[in-house]
């Protein structure tokens, strides 16, 4: 293949092709991953609502639920056609020196359904850009003169430089880091007061400017308890310190309320952060929406204006707000928090029957609304297995017994099933349950059906013909 690819040669490319193109231009390692799964060897055709058709025939349930992407599920009808109207009206998509309605409606919105003087916001691209704009805005708040911001141990807010220091995970995340990062267990409010009582000066001063946390961790499936964050609201506020709720997977209705905190009535953090489905499934935008004392004294005045509104090419895209208006619409419309509950009342009760079935391979479930986490295990016969099969270079991370176990019951779910499934990176490795907000009781009743006849299978069988079939014959060799 030489010169340009058009988008009809694009369209016109098959699997190996692609993954070809992948090796050459991408990443060698990745294609060698993701073909150890079903769906790294095949092309989707289209997609809609919660499922996908691949282009040799197959209708795979989606249950990633676009990794918090997708509660609008894919190609929302609305969405497609709130594009369509931005662009065959010829709106004009970005200038700085014309204000935009689009923005000011999406700002409107943002603070007509977030609680209290939660009504600032500032719009760019992606979650990582929220979280660093959220504690660029803590630190001009506090005009410099603060240097440390405390993060829980197993946060997980980007992988950006500055958000990747906020992220917990070891050597696996070690990059250059912003000064003054401390970490904290998570829950622990005590521990989070010791942090905080380390960080006087000499002065009697408190020397932390910040404190984020995400109320409910998407990628360890644990929450933070009422009493915590209530604590953690007194506690900035006796210190000046400012609090950070990061909601990037959850908002938007995934876990049953429209975001996670404001299951708690009166608790207001003083920025909150959100992005994935905020865009409705195909807008990459993201937001901090912030309280206005906060946001007023750090850039409400004609020096640092421009510093906080010009700090991303793109913000306040047309198209983007546009989308996230539509999107944002949709949730409140069709009640996304309850669709969220309505799941839970059938995939709670039936991970847990799983659960009881099958003791030796479940160890936990837990979770909230449209958002699960399986936590697998295996016996000693099980980790010794794993350790004899696996490549070599599955074998140097900590965790690769888990991970395997794990990605042997994705793979048959999406193999035997046609259910496309996903686990998380950190932690310890949940096998996901996370459906768009548009899949109803059904779809879940369909993913614990495949799910059981999965696990009945045994780990053993479903281990050893994962890593043989999958693993090894694609992972490169290493010496």
């Amino acid at each position: 293949m030489s010169g340009l690819i058009s988008l009809d040669d694009c369209e016109r490319l098959g699997a190996e092709q692609v993954r070809d193109l992948y090796r050459r231009h991408v990443s060698r390692s990745q294609v060698s991953l993701m073909t150890s799964f079903g769906f790294g060897r095949e092309l989707v055709e289209r997609a809609e609502g919660a499922w996908i058709w691949t282009r040799d025939g197959r209708r795979i349930l989606d249950f990633t639920g676009g990794v918090g992407v997708l509660n609008h599920g894919h190609n929302h009808p609305r969405i497609l056609a709130a594009r369509r109207r931005f662009q065959d009206a010829r709106r004009m998509e970005v200038h700085k020196t014309y204000f935009s309605p689009y923005v000011a409606a999406l700002g409107h919105n943002l603070a007509a359904l977030l609680p209290g003087d939660l009504t600032m916001s500032f719009l760019p691209n992606s979650g990582a850009e929220a979280v660093e704009g959220a504690v660029k805005l803590a630190y001009k708040y506090h005009g410099g003169r603060r240097q440390r911001i405390l993060r829980a141990d197993i946060a997980f807010h980007g992988k950006l430089l500055g958000s990747g220091s906020l992220t917990g995970g070891g050597d696996r995340f070690r990059f250059p880091e912003i000064p003054g990062v401390v970490s904290f267990p998570y829950g622990d409010l005590d521990a989070v007061a010791a942090a905080v009582a380390a960080a006087r000066t000499t002065r009697g001063g408190c020397d932390v400017y910040a404190i984020i946390v995400e109320p409910f961790s998407a990628s360890t499936m644990r929450s933070c308890s009422e009493e915590f964050l209530r604590g953690l609201r007194e506690l900035c506020d006796a210190e000046d310190i400012v609090l950070i709720f990061d909601e990037i997977y959850t908002g938007w209705g995934k876990t049953g309320s429209l975001f996670y905190f404001m299951r708690y009535p009166g608790l207001v953090p003083d920025v909150v952060t959100t992005s994935k489905s905020f865009g409705g499934g195909k807008s990459s935008i993201s937001a901090y929406v912030a309280r206005e004392r906060v946001f007023r004294k750090a850039y409400d005045n004609l020096t640092d204006s421009l510093l906080h509104s010009t700090s991303t090419t793109y913000y306040g895209f047309g198209e983007e707000t546009a989308t996230a208006i539509e999107a944002v619409n949709i949730v409140v419309e069709d009640d996304y928090p309850r669709r969220a509950r309505e799941i839970e009342r059938v995939l709670a009760p039936g991970l847990e029957r799983v659960r009881k079935a099958y003791p030796d391979t479940v160890a936990e479930v837990r979770g909230a609304g449209a958002l699960y986490g399986v936590f697998l295990r295996g016996g000693p016969k099980i980790l010794d297995l794993a350790a004899r099969i696996a490549p070599v270079g599955l074998v140097r991370d900590p965790n690769f017994r888990v991970k395997l176990i794990t990605c042997s019951v994705v793979d048959a779910l999406y193999r035997d099933h046609g259910v496309y499934t996903y686990y998380t990176l950190n932690g310890a490795n949940p096998l996901v349950a996370a459906p768009p907000l548009v899949a109803g009781p059904e779809e879940a009743d369909y993913f614990l059906d495949a799910l059981e006849a999965t696990l009945a299978q045994g780990l053993p069988r479903l281990l050893t013909r994962f890593v043989r079939e999958k693993v090894a014959p694609r992972w490169p060799s290493e010496s």
